[in-house]
């Protein structure tokens, strides 16, 4: 399992809090830009984050909770993102936007709120990398994880290997020592205040992965 550590709930400032995530073993940085709309907090401007991130070192993993991300993709496409993820829900057109992505060689993720179904996600899932599982309604951080997430994550596994599909699923939301102990077959798992909130992002971080290691069914 890999983790990837979001920045959005710290008790630092986001540059001190990017420094402290780049001396972990964590894989990703998790990089929430919202935009007041799809979800109610907006957070970014598009000079801010080319300017807090221009300098990373770390894979950048980037979730869109945002209307009309395709807007948005050529710009953050400057910052060589591993991943740029957006909603299901947030435009018309997907595959539009999936494309849009894909243009820069960058892996594609959509993602879906905890209350919209799952079904929404099928016609798209052949043409994605990353499927990110909200397992807190998006928008701002520490909330509770929910339960129901488990058997999302369930029924996405086996659509997986029922269609013979490769992409990651990550997951999103109250990830901590304990909540990653149910869902120990993510690819990846997002936390965000677990690790920032702490005194040491290392010892936070080897905590999710020896727990999240322990309870995979192999």
């Amino acid at each position: 399992m890999e983790i990837s550590v979001s920045y959005l709930s710290s008790k630092n400032s986001k540059e001190k809090t990017l420094e402290l995530i780049e001396a972990t073993s964590a894989q990703y940085i998790h990089v929430d830009l919202m935009d007041g709309g799809f979800v109610p907090v907006k957070n970014f401007t598009i000079p801010e984050v080319h300017s807090l991130l221009c300098c990373h070192q770390k894979p950048l993993d980037i979730h869109l909770m945002v209307f009309d991300p395709i807007i948005y993709i050529e710009e953050l496409a400057k910052l060589n993102p591993k991943y740029i993820t957006f909603h299901v829900e947030a435009t018309k057109d997907v595959v539009k936007t999936i494309e849009e992505v894909r243009k820069y060689g960058i892996g594609v993720g959509l993602s879906i709120k905890p209350n919209t179904n799952l079904y929404e996600l099928m016609p798209y899932l052949s043409l994605v990398d990353l499927v990110l599982i909200m397992s807190v309604e998006p928008g701002w951080g520490g909330q509770e994880f929910i339960l129901s997430s488990k058997d999302r994550l369930q029924e996405l596994i086996q659509f997986r290997l029922d269609n013979h599909l490769s992409f990651k699923i990550e997951m999103d939301g109250g990830i901590n020592s304990d909540t990653i102990k149910l869902v120990p077959e993510l690819d990846i798992a997002v936390s965000g205040s677990f690790v920032c909130k702490s005194d040491n992002y290392q010892e936070r971080i080897d905590e999710l992965k020896n727990a999240g290691n322990k309870n995979k069914i192999y």
